[in-house]
């Protein structure tokens, strides 16, 4: 496994590759807010062999530049820019899985692209009107005065409603610690502000509106105990998607991808061996 930099439309991405290229189509895995690549560690070595797993920071996120503005940040910014690095990487088409508002741009990709996007795989994902629990830190974000505050009391109140989408709270802190760390350096309360605007992206009820489009083989993914996106998020996206599979975790919360690893490779592996028309 080996992580490296890609220039992609003026900014710079990081992304680590796993696994062989072979015969199988790669899987690219996205992460939402506030996570990063880190979010996967445990799903990539469950994957099936045959196949090229590419994990990347979006925009903002991780190693990645930052990004200081939400019109950067949105679900289709992003995938203008998952144009570019699929071109970068040589990447014609992929299984795509994506986890709370990486879900939303992985939703926009198999939409706006269709030919990109073989595969799709929607974990915990953000969808129609549902947005993450950070109310509160969205709100502070566009307050007066918050550059003066600095980046720590907005990642307090993310950290804190993040934490709950952990069942293992120790495990939990540490990857939080992980993802808010390149937000709470010197100056990097714009970025930390940009991101939680970005939650209130325009573009995801207009891709709702299109779900029916959509004609990969898709699998859902949630935890029954979610308290970040719940699970009737859930079952709108399976009856939005023709064919969709889903498969509720009864125990799991948020984070699945980090808690729940076996079940969430579980899930890629049932989509890679669906045929082109969703059929087993």
């Amino acid at each position: 496994m080996r992580g490296e930099f890609v220039d992609v439309r003026g900014v710079r991405l990081y992304y680590y590759a796993a696994g062989t290229r072979g015969a199988g189509e790669p899987i690219v895995l996205v992460h939402g807010f506030p996570g990063s690549s880190h979010l996967w560690h445990r799903v990539v070595p469950l994957l099936p062999a045959g196949h090229r797993a590419v994990v990347l920071d979006l925009l903002g996120a991780g190693r990645s530049d930052p990004a200081n503005s939400p019109a950067d940040l949105t679900a289709v910014a992003h995938v203008e820019r998952l144009h570019a690095f699929f071109d970068e990487l040589g990447i014609a088409a992929a299984c795509v899985v994506g986890h709370g508002a990486g879900g939303a741009v992985a939703q926009a990709l198999a939409l706006t692209a269709p030919a990109r996007v073989s595969r799709l795989v929607l974990v915990s994902s953000v969808a129609f009107d549902g947005r993450p629990a950070f109310r509160l830190a969205t709100w502070l974000s566009g307050a007066p005065g918050t550059g003066a505050l600095g980046a720590a009391p907005l990642a307090f109140l993310v950290r804190a409603a993040a934490l709950d989408g952990y069942r293992g709270r120790t495990d939990g802190r540490r990857s939080l610690h992980l993802y808010l760390r390149p937000f709470t350096g010197r100056g990097r309360v714009a970025s930390l502000a940009a991101q939680l605007r970005a939650l209130n992206d325009s573009s995801v009820p207009a891709c709702a509106a299109r779900l029916g489009e959509l004609r990969c083989p898709t699998a859902i993914v949630w935890g029954a105990r979610d308290p970040i996106l719940p699970v009737a998020l859930a079952e709108r996206l399976r009856a939005a998607i023709q064919g969709a599979s889903l498969h509720v975790i009864a125990d799991g919360r948020h984070y699945v991808p980090e808690e729940e690893p076996e079940e969430v490779a579980r899930a890629v592996r049932a989509v890679l061996a669906r045929k082109s028309d969703g059929r087993e």
